[in-house]
């Protein structure tokens, strides 16, 4: 049971009491009351105390993060009549009328409603002449990727050689469209998505202002259904306070949001840790006969594996105080860490896959009995499990069903005690499958590829890499490798590399030679079609070798250039 927090509205507080929105109300007037983007305030407030001033500024970054509440705090800080300040005061006239947005010298510009030219070169006109009352003219334009081509163009010629007197703030949601003329004459800053627990302390904090009673796990849900976006933290708490009736609790948040009780989602995965599919499935029932989402589910589900993951790995990165921590650890124990990467998996290609199903119940139990179908055969849950880095081969989980189609060749099928070794010699090809087979990508893949197989005793793998390729030995990538063969194998091994000369059985190396291979056999194709062949008897012509290509998709059909 969450504990309620209630507050009064504090004395004094000029915000408490009005009837703005709390997206307006509490815009942050000041740079340390902006969250979540202590990186860019550090530089900004060391350029004003500095006096190192740009004539534009680039602020990226989704919606919500605190764009256009930074270029507002810029304008007051650039026009306090106490002087250009990373403090400004706040009450003097130039910053009470930037917070009331009727400052002259102050001109914000939408750009997604102002896309012309001559918008733009309207406002350019009326930036050659100096500020009416401020120090500066700071001209504000959101949205800045949608201007038209000569739009940009006619900004250009300002940003080129502007007036001293006038400073730019621009900011945008997509950096990628803003052309490369404009970005390379602004300072950009990239504000971050805030993190949730930063809008949970935030949004608690303006509860305990307002005088409002929240429950803490209200508040995260609202923190991660905001998706990094404060403004949108603060408008579902607008509504929160409305749907609940003046107070924030989880159920009417829930209800709200239409996420799903998490209780149930701990039930699946109690019932999935201790393979009891029957069980499994009356919750879905349950759930169905209570109307709930199916696809919020799928999210849920997800997230709460990550959190699991989380609580194996991390143990502390989940608060002492969180309602569902005991649930939590409680699942981290009973289920084995590479099962949760997996159930994590499947219930994100399951949502992937839910607009496909034949209905929504299907499309939610299906990823669930999939869940049943990859859990290791025979196995116990974890807490009795003799699990572990150290644990000995015979304690080890049992094969997955359907991993042994992807063994060596020339190799035993994983026994129960998952054990595999090599009935001959290093196998190139053998090698060269398992790679393909392998889930890596990068600079692991490249380490795979450009490795060849010296020996396999079934818990030693020894790799020979080239000296060429020396800096593919790198410790993540290392890892990386280990980590996909661990995976094929369902257990622990040691892997070792050398550097040495080759015998050319690299993966790569392979590749390469069947390519040339092909080449060959297409160029000798091409010389011997007899049409070709009276082609350069009788006009004395040349087959360019380096424009013969071979058809991939069979050996039969060749292309010349």
């Amino acid at each position: 049971m969450m504990a309620e927090r209630t507050a009064d509205t504090r004395e004094g507080n000029p915000r408490a009491g009005t009837g703005q929105a709390l997206a307006r109300k509490w815009r942050p007037r000041r740079f340390e009351e902006l969250v979540g983007q202590e990186h860019v305030v550090r530089a900004l407030t060391n350029a004003l105390r500095q006096n190192r001033l740009h004539h534009a500024w680039l602020l990226t970054g989704t919606r919500g993060v605190g764009k256009t509440t930074l270029a507002r705090i810029m304008a007051k800080a650039l026009n306090c009549e106490t002087g250009i300040t990373a403090t400004p005061c706040g009450v003097c006239s130039a910053c009470t009328e930037i917070d009331a947005g009727r400052f002259v010298d102050l001109l914000e510009l939408d750009a997604a409603s102002n896309t012309q030219v001559d918008n733009m070169r309207e406002l350019l006109e009326r930036a050659l002449y100096a500020p009416t009352s401020g120090r500066f003219k700071v001209y504000i334009i959101d949205e800045v990727h949608m201007l038209s081509r000569s739009a940009f163009s006619a900004m250009l010629k300002t940003l080129e050689e502007p007036p001293a007197h006038v400073k730019f703030i621009l900011a945008t949601t997509d950096p990628q469209k803003v052309p490369v003329t404009v970005l390379s004459r602004c300072l950009q800053f990239n504000l971050k998505q805030i993190p949730a627990p930063e809008i949970h302390a935030r949004l608690a904090q303006i509860l305990e202002a307002e005088g409002v009673a929240f429950e803490s796990a209200a508040l995260n849900l609202i923190a991660r259904a905001a998706q990094g976006s404060l403004r949108d933290g603060l408008s579902l708490l607008d509504q929160a306070i409305s749907h609940g009736a003046g107070r924030v609790d989880e159920k009417s948040v829930r209800a709200m949001l239409g996420t799903v009780d998490q209780s149930y989602l701990i039930s699946i995965l109690d019932a999935l840790g201790r393979r009891d599919g029957a069980r499994m499935l009356a919750i879905a029932d349950e759930m169905q006969a209570r109307s709930l989402d199916f696809e919020v589910a799928l999210q849920e589900l997800a997230a709460l594996l990550h959190r699991i993951a989380l609580c194996q790995t991390i143990p502390d990165a989940t608060a002492a105080d969180d309602a569902e921590r005991a649930s939590l650890m409680s699942l981290a124990g009973a289920l084995a860490p590479e099962d949760v990467q997996l159930y994590y998996q499947i219930a994100v290609q399951g949502r992937s896959d839910l607009p496909l199903a034949p209905d929504e119940y299907a499309g939610f139990t299906m990823p669930l009995l999939r869940m049943l179908a990859f859990a290791p055969e025979g196995s116990a849950p974890r807490a009795s499990r003799a699990a572990g880095p150290s644990a000995a081969p015979s304690s080890a989980p049992a094969g997955r069903t359907g991993a042994a189609p992807n063994a060596l060749p020339g190799t035993t099928a994983p026994s129960p005690a998952g054990d595999l070794m090599l009935e001959t010699g290093p196998q190139p090809a053998a090698w060269r499958r398992l790679v393909a087979g392998l889930k890596l990508g990068g600079m692991a893949c490249m380490l795979a590829e450009h490795s060849e197989l010296a020996s396999w005793d079934g818990q030693r793998l020894q790799l020979v890499v080239p000296e060429a390729h020396r800096h593919l030995l790198e410790k993540p990538y290392r890892e990386r490798l280990q980590a996909a063969l661990e995976a094929h194998y369902q257990r622990k091994l040691r892997l070792e590399f050398t550097l040495g000369a080759m015998n050319g059985n690299t993966p790569a190396e392979q590749q390469d030679q069947e390519r040339q291979a092909r080449q060959r056999r297409a160029i000798e194709a091409i010389e011997g079609d007899p049409f070709v062949r009276e082609l350069v008897e009788s006009f004395d012509a040349r087959v360019a070798d380096d424009s013969i290509r071979p058809l991939e998709s069979g050996e039969s059909r060749q292309a010349g250039g």
